[in-house]
């Protein structure tokens, strides 16, 4: 285990954590308010651990799978910690579990909140809380990659690999750094835009910020107790686009940047993803037709909370916790499903989900006709009996901890249905679920303990399991 390199990210991680509390620190003193002191000393304590660590390059720079795994695991660990200091120092979350469940919340795009009165939060501690969705939506150690020059053996590809979500990572030119380079421009590009169009609707400037860093990032803190209720359609509209769009898979916008818009119009992943969003909006308007008062205003809701769900995102314009059945049937079933690979969302990912439902097809074709020979294909090439394999294996360690955050929580002795989405909605990196945690309510309600099962689900859901479940592994602690 290399870990003078370990230790080195980290370094950089905390340096680069305090770096971006210094635009939250900014709104502070442009709205004159005494808790940008928090975010001051937060930013000191960063530096005093960080600077040492990085003060000296390590001569050693192998880097394994291994070492990125625990690097990636400790980094967001290490910096969900130190970024929830600023909410304890200024007493506006005084519980440090609680503190620490609302920045693990923000850094990992889940957008579940602990708070009752979001509103009342003061704005440079708002505006942080909401900036981590940005920061965690692309992956911090991907901002990192463009910014470290050195290249060890293996070391951006494994970093990138071990944070990056969906079933596989690939390189769209040939150096990894410019990769993350290029998802970084049209991460910024795309939230401009999005940043332009909120203004041009009316919104408020500083909503205007926070709710661009929720949809970028797929995260859906609300800045207010009513999430998105309040804001005109125009602005539901908007928000509604492109929260779908940032649940696409990069590679996407990648090829139409290169200008080869055939090739990305073929990308299978998206085309079903796409194709899940119409039909379960569909479904679910016809269903709530008569809550609104015209079918147009049911479709604008049902494609809303459809696109954020699907997405991860987590914004609500109405409470959907009083729809029929069918529509919540539908909507936690997209909260397992989740968006795109190499999208900002969580959840399963449509890939594993179109991959693992063909595997289904062709077992039950072998069944029938044991002698022939069958491949799954995927965006139209024959896949690996090693991706098919390592998906299965991802679904059954994603089953076991899913039931084992339900069973752990049920101490608090909350009814099943509250317990089931909570984890859900946690471990999907979702946000609201449904009866006590619905798009309404909060978390705030849960115990020290199932706050900490929940924030563990909300960090191995982000990082896609393994990260996190090495730590706990004998083996990786061992010499080899």
């Amino acid at each position: 285990m290399n870990y003078s390199m370990i230790f080195y990210i980290i370094g950089w991680i905390l340096s680069v954590e305090a770096a971006l509390m210094v635009p939250s620190v900014i709104v502070g003193i442009i709205y004159g308010e005494s808790s940008a002191w928090a975010l001051v000393a937060a930013i000191v304590l960063c530096l005093i651990i960080g600077l040492p660590l990085i003060r000296k390059q390590p001569k050693n720079k192998v880097f394994y799978a291994r070492e990125a795994s625990v690097s990636v695991a400790f980094s967001w660990i290490v910096m969900s910690i130190m970024g929830s200091l600023p909410f304890v120092f200024s007493g506006e979350i005084p519980n440090p579990v609680d503190a620490l469940f609302e920045t693990v919340s923000g850094f990992t795009t889940t957008g579940a909140s602990i708070l009752a009165a979001p509103e009342d939060m003061s704005h440079c501690l708002m505006f942080w809380r909401c900036f981590t969705h940005w920061v965690g939506g692309m992956g911090v150690l991907v901002f990192l990659l463009c910014l470290l020059p050195m290249a060890g053996t293996g070391y951006h590809m494994n970093l990138m690999k071990a944070e990056s979500p969906g079933p596989s990572v690939g390189k769209l030119v040939p150096k990894v750094q410019s990769t993350a380079k290029l998802l970084y421009k049209l991460y910024i590009v795309l939230s401009l835009i999005l940043l332009a169009l909120l203004l041009v609707g009316g919104m408020p400037v500083f909503d205007a910020f926070c709710t661009t860093f929720g949809t970028a990032g797929t995260g859906g803190f609300g800045i207010k107790n009513d999430s998105f209720g309040s804001y005109s359609t125009y602005l539901q509209a908007v928000v509604t686009i492109f929260m779908i769009l940032f649940g696409v898979n990069f590679n996407v916008y990648f090829l139409l940047y290169m200008r080869k818009p055939k090739d990305a119009f073929k990308c299978e992943e998206a085309r079903w993803y796409i194709a899940i969003i119409l039909a379960s909006t569909l479904i679910i308007t016809f269903f709530i037709r008569d809550y609104f008062p015209n079918i147009l205003m049911a479709f604008h809701h049902a494609a809303f909370q459809v696109g954020s769900i699907i997405t991860t995102t987590g914004f609500a314009t109405t409470d959907f916790n009083l729809w029929p059945a069918i529509p919540k049937t539908i909507l936690v079933m997209l909260m397992f499903c989740g968006a795109c690979a190499g999208s900002t969302g969580g959840g399963i990912k449509v890939s594993r989900i179109v991959i693992m439902f063909r595997t289904m097809i062709k077992e039950f074709r072998l069944n029938i006709r044991p002698n022939t020979t069958k491949k799954v294909y995927f965006e139209g090439k024959p896949l690996e009996n090693e991706m098919v394999r390592s998906i299965s294996v991802f679904l059954v360690t994603y089953t076991f901890i899913f039931v084992g955050s339900v069973f752990l929580i049920g101490i608090d002795n909350f009814d099943l249905t509250t317990n089931f989405t909570a984890v859900a909605a946690t471990f999907n990196n979702i946000g609201p679920g449904l009866e006590l945690v619905g798009p309404t309510q909060n978390f705030g309600l849960y115990s020290n303990f199932s706050k900490l099962v929940l924030t563990f689900d909300m960090l191995a859901g982000r990082l896609e399991l393994y990260p996190i479940l090495i730590l706990f592994m004998r083996d990786t602690w061992r010499k080899f």
